[in-house]
């Protein structure tokens, strides 16, 4: 499997130091020819996650804990009804997804940063799943049948890593991101719902062809992730992708695979911040290589896979957003290997915290800042 780097352009690392910041429009050239940035909706809190309603309308989260509709570039009244977060450091109301039969159940999928009370217990914060009933209502509307279909079975003080992605198999069955809570040693114990990806089915059940090996929690797919903040499937085989923050360098694309272990802590392309080295080298036997990492990081958040036409060229490709990086990059797969990593607006849309490519073949994006934006990335005129 081929093992490919990235690193910013002289020039980005620029941009960034000189803190620029996007005007409404912004167009590059392209390996997809010229591509233009355009500010659809502004003033939206730290906003986390992106979904389309399928009417035009867009349901986004927030950080703080709000979900909102955007519609014609107004941001909505708070949805009634989220859960109750804790929106310290990186917790907060994080992913979401909208169910395969959305427009029939109004079903919804929530992650985010759970206080223990709520979860019975006596301290800390965890990472928990939520499903739930949409109604609109106007600008806004409320949240009903609520049901917390899962949680972590271990909760801990920190606000760190929640990692907190959902991502819909083909199957119906729902795949999760969780981060290490920052505390790397928790990866590798397979008993701890932490630094991995679970498996689970929409109510929350144990789906019977998870990999449930000897000493692993049975929800588990893989192990091993320090911080997976994208996670995609690949419509034409159901494959699963993620991005994951490493500490200092050590960002990886992987494709998790059904009882694997993809390393954290023990290999790892990164170094610790204060620049000493983290686990025992770069590979060990029965531990997965990533397909890709960045040096220095990027920050990757947000995932999909390119399918339409108005960039013809990047079918099959998938797209991630960058937070240190302030950049969307392309990543051109042949196969399951990278062959290429396209930085695209580097250090002009601010840090890009969610990516989602919409049924009119457009890009889009949320940035993740007090006065966050939604963009819509497309050839110009388009």
């Amino acid at each position: 499997m081929r093992l490919s780097r990235f690193s910013l352009t002289s020039a980005a690392v620029l941009a960034l130091a000189m803190g620029s910041v996007p005007a409404t429009a912004q167009t590059i050239d392209t390996s997809a020819g010229m591509l233009t940035a355009s500010v659809i909706a502004e003033g939206l809190n730290h906003p986390w996650a992106l979904g389309f309603l399928g009417d035009g309308r867009f349901l986004v989260t927030e950080r703080s804990g709000q979900l909102r509709v955007v519609a014609d570039g107004v941001v909505g009244p708070p949805i009634e009804g989220v859960p109750t977060v804790v929106a310290e450091g990186q917790g907060g109301l994080l992913d979401l997804a909208l169910a395969p039969d959305f427009e029939s159940s109004g079903r919804i999928f929530l992650t985010y940063a759970e206080p223990a009370a709520d979860a019975g217990l006596q301290r800390g914060t965890g990472t928990a799943v939520m499903s739930a009933r949409l109604v609109l209502d106007g600008e806004g509307g409320r949240l009903e049948e609520q049901s917390v279909i899962f949680r972590m079975n271990t909760f801990n003080n920190s606000n760190r890593h929640f990692g907190s992605r959902i991502a819909i198999g083909n199957d119906g069955n729902l795949f999760v991101t969780l981060g290490d809570r920052g505390d790397m040693e928790r990866a590798q114990d397979a008993a701890d719902l932490a630094g991995g990806v679970v498996r689970i089915a929409p109510d929350g059940s144990i789906p019977a062809d998870n990999p449930k090996i000897e000493g692993w929690h049975e929800a588990f797919w893989s192990i091993g992730h320090r911080n997976p903040q994208g996670a995609t499937v690949r419509p034409e085989d159901g494959a699963l992708f993620t991005v994951e923050h490493g500490a200092r360098g050590g960002d990886e694309v992987n494709k998790p695979e059904s009882g694997k272990n993809y390393g954290w802590p023990v290999i790892t392309y990164g170094r610790d911040y204060s620049g000493l080295p983290i686990g025992e080298g770069t590979e060990k036997t029965g531990l997965e290589q990533p397909l890709h990492f960045w040096d220095p990081s990027i920050s990757p958040s947000g995932l999909d896979f390119y399918e339409g036409e108005l960039m013809a060229e990047w079918q099959g490709d998938l797209l991630a957003g960058g937070l240190s990086g302030n950049v969307l990059v392309r990543i051109d797969l042949e196969g399951d290997a990278v062959q290429t990593v396209e930085p695209l607006f580097e250090g002009q849309l601010g840090r890009i915290r969610d990516v989602r490519v919409g049924s009119d073949g457009a890009i889009y994006l949320v940035t993740d800042a007090a006065n966050g934006r939604l963009i819509r990335v497309a050839p110009e005129g388009s």
